[in-house]
């Protein structure tokens, strides 16, 4: 720990709401990775909307299993010009079929007698608790524990509330219609598609629940009780799928029992000292108290969305819709962005165990990546279908994205970001090496081609979401998405073959990496999407300039060039404007600017992403909420991945280490005078803390968790030191060193 103060999460970065939250996507999230829950309402009743990550349809898409389903096929009809068929057969199936989707689990209604008035509502992240006043003294706490899958309130209330577990509308009675102004759905979105029977209910004088048949045999079941003491009412409430055994409302009921036998204060003890824990990780201190206070936010949402044993981030998280409707985009895990910039954040915020819950879940899904690889392109090695299920099995969607041929490649760069900030050498060998090498198999197969000047080439080519859906979203030649992925994904499996000592695994991959052309750039060295094809107009995905941010083969400190190609970019986003932006856009520029050494710029950009495309509840809505102009869009359907892009932006500013060399405080504004950060993590498995007193750097604390060199650009001089450094030493840098 370092000496450096940087404070925690204070009350200010919370949430204090005095009027209440009417639609659920506008309350206080809670979560543990496995369960979720909002807390919304005034009292009359006062909702906690309720959600399990692993509650799945998980019914197969017919087409995706038909003999005509095939890379060659698609290839041959985009030739063909058939978009009819490319159409009924990858597209159409994600809209007209009803799953597979994510399912919420209901929601607890707690009626307080008397009709009190609200007065508050208060999200401390400091210890994870949402907590509800009313007039009269009555209110709730509530909490989603840290380390067991349930949740537990207190209320405290003159008369004692009634109490309603409400069942999803999977079996009710259906309305025609879109959304309504009260947030629910007509039978367009309805769950009632699913076509599930009705829930088999039951209740007792201290307890409610139901069980919820599925498809495939799959049920959840939700068990709610409650005890009475002086003044209080504490209620415990879980969540049990069919995958933890066949009865699993004999396991939700066996924890909730369990629960109210601790009782309240002891359960919210146990849940305190996970959060407490948790939040000793890393911290920081800066004068911005809008993107500061988001900053907290995000890694609260973070530790509540993704836990190591449990699904990991979707769409939503741990969050799903409770509007009676399907959740948008199916809640699924969109590969083409969204899981990506959901785990962001996790490397320098030096939350590498919550990370793993992504990688985890990725490597233990492999087996239907390697099958859907070998009948769908009939290729060996290994790639990902865009859009997945909870199985990571294909979805579908638009064509030319959800049947990229270079998804597994950027997944790749998550392991091998955790082998570079932890060092675990085993995690190297059984984990990140197979996984790259595998996902570099496959894109060696599907390159084999060759274009005019002789170089390997990807038959059909595409940059998300360039030109949406339509046929010439393919491209003539390869863009620079898929080839700086291509390019990166051989380069990072030499490196680590080189680790590894496998010197002929190396040469193979960096022999396939020189066969690769070179990045389309106008004359002005801009990134273009395709060769002949820049930018045409405002775009949400920044999938051209992958080679800048997240991949880094373009670094500011890299190969002559670079920082005008790179200033030239992102002069061209600045040029075209934000009219078609999402709120992830703003969170990806602030990584770009920051990467830029242009801090007034992030700066900006997450400022704008916290002020206008955030809801209440922090939740990332995706349209310009602010009336301002941000954005033409301005529909809200909410989704994780600019929330947590947004704070990785913010560490960007802080600390960077790409490519080994450790730079403190590269792209801060000149108005940040005095900042501070604590047990941020670098490449190299270095924890860093730094301070900044009127505008200069005064102190830099470095922790070696596993020993070896470290380089540092000097925050002092400017020049590059290398400091040798044992497991565990701790080391600090000042002006007078």
């Amino acid at each position: 720990m370092s000496d450096i103060e940087t404070g925690g999460p204070q009350p200010q970065h919370g949430i204090h709401e005095t009027t209440p939250a009417m639609t659920w996507d506008e309350g206080l999230p809670l979560g543990s990775g496995i369960l979720g829950a909002i807390v919304w309402g005034d009292g009359q009743p006062l909702n906690i909307s309720l959600d399990r990550t692993d509650l799945w349809d998980l019914r197969p898409v017919p087409e995706y299993h038909s003999p005509e389903y095939a890379y060659r096929q698609m290839k041959q009809w985009h030739d063909e010009g058939r978009t009819e068929d490319l159409v009924r057969l990858y597209e159409a199936p994600y809209s007209r079929a009803e799953a597979p989707t994510k399912i919420p689990a209901g929601r607890i209604e707690i009626t307080f007698g008397g009709q009190p008035a609200f007065r508050s509502a208060d999200l401390s992240l400091a210890d994870a608790l949402a907590s509800v006043l009313l007039e009269g003294g009555a209110q709730a706490e509530v909490l989603v524990h840290a380390r067991q899958p349930l949740g537990m309130a207190r209320i405290r209330s003159k008369e004692a509330p009634a109490i309603r577990l409400k069942a999803p509308a999977f079996g009710g009675k259906g309305e025609s219609g879109q959304a309504r102004a009260d947030g629910t759905v007509g039978e367009a979105n309805s769950l009632l598609r699913l076509g599930y029977p009705p829930p088999a209910e039951s209740s007792g004088d201290n307890w409610r629940s139901f069980t919820q048949q599925g498809s495939q045999g799959f049920h959840f079941a939700v068990y709610a009780a409650w005890q009475d003491g002086k003044g209080e009412r504490a209620i415990a409430w879980s969540i049990a799928s069919s995958f933890e055994g066949e009865n699993p409302l004999e396991i939700a009921r066996g924890r909730v029992k369990q629960s109210l036998r601790a009782g309240f204060g002891q359960m919210k003890a146990t849940h305190r000292s996970w959060w407490n824990r948790y939040w000793q990780q890393s911290a920081i201190r800066i004068p911005n108290k809008i993107i500061e206070r988001q900053w907290y936010l995000e890694q609260y949402k973070f530790g509540a969305a993704s836990r190591r044993g449990a699904p990991p981030i979707t769409l939503q998280g741990p969050w799903t819709a409770d509007n009676g409707g399907i959740p948008p985009w199916k809640g699924d895990y969109h590969h083409d962005l969204n899981t990506q910039l959901s785990y962001w954040p996790c490397y320098s915020a030096n939350r590498l165990e919550e990370g793993l819950s992504f990688l985890d879940w990725l490597w233990k899904t492999r087996d239907n990546c390697f099958d859907w690889t070998r009948r769908f392109f009939e290729m060996p090695g290994l790639n990902v279908p865009m859009t997945a299920d909870l199985n990571n099995n294909q979805m579908g969607g638009w064509r030319q994205y959800t049947h990229s041929a270079t998804t597994a490649a950027w997944l790749s760069q998550h392991f091998y970001l955790h082998w570079r900030y932890s060092q675990d050498s085993r995690f190297l060998r059984e984990r990140a090496y197979p996984y790259l090498k595998d996902a570099a198999i496959f894109i060696e197969a599907i390159t084999s081609g060759r274009d005019k000047e002789g170089k390997r080439a990807l038959p059909l080519s595409a940059s998300p979401e360039i030109n949406d859906n339509r046929p010439d979203a393919w491209f003539k030649t390869i863009t620079n998405y898929d080839l700086a992925l291509i390019r990166w994904l051989f380069q990072a499996t030499a490196e680590l073959a080189d680790r590894l000592n496998r010197p002929e695994e190396a040469a193979r991959w960096r022999s396939a990496l020189s066969e690769m052309p070179d990045f389309a750039c106008a004359e002005d060295g801009r990134l273009l999407v395709a060769r002949d094809f820049p930018l045409p107009l405002s775009h949400r995905h920044f999938s051209h300039l992958m080679a800048i941010h997240p991949l880094g083969l373009i670094d500011w400190d890299g190969w002559a060039g670079a920082q005008q190609t790179i200033r030239a970019s992102l002069e061209e986003l600045d040029r075209l404007g934000p009219d078609w932006w999402c709120g992830y856009s703003y969170a990806w520029l602030g990584n770009l600017k920051a990467r830029a050494r242009d801090g007034q710029g992030a700066e900006k950009a997450v400022e704008i992403f916290s002020t206008a495309f955030t809801l209440r509840s922090s939740f990332h809505c995706n349209g310009d909420q602010s009336g301002k102009g941000y954005s033409k869009m301005t529909y809200r359907p909410f989704t994780l991945e600019g929330n947590f892009a947004a704070a990785a932006g913010v560490q960007e500013m802080l600390l960077q280490s790409q490519g080994g060399k450790i730079r403190i405080f590269p792209a801060v504004p000149e108005a940040w005078q005095d900042i501070a950060f604590t047990n941020l993590r670098a490449e190299g498995a270095f924890l860093v803390s730094a301070r900044r007193v009127a505008g200069r750097t005064d102190r830099v604390d470095i922790r070696a968790e596993k020993g070896g060199a470290c380089v540092l650009e000097s925050p002092f001089t400017g020049k590059e030191i290398m400091l040798y450094m044992k497991p565990d030493e701790r080391m600090t840098l000042t002006e007078d060193l």
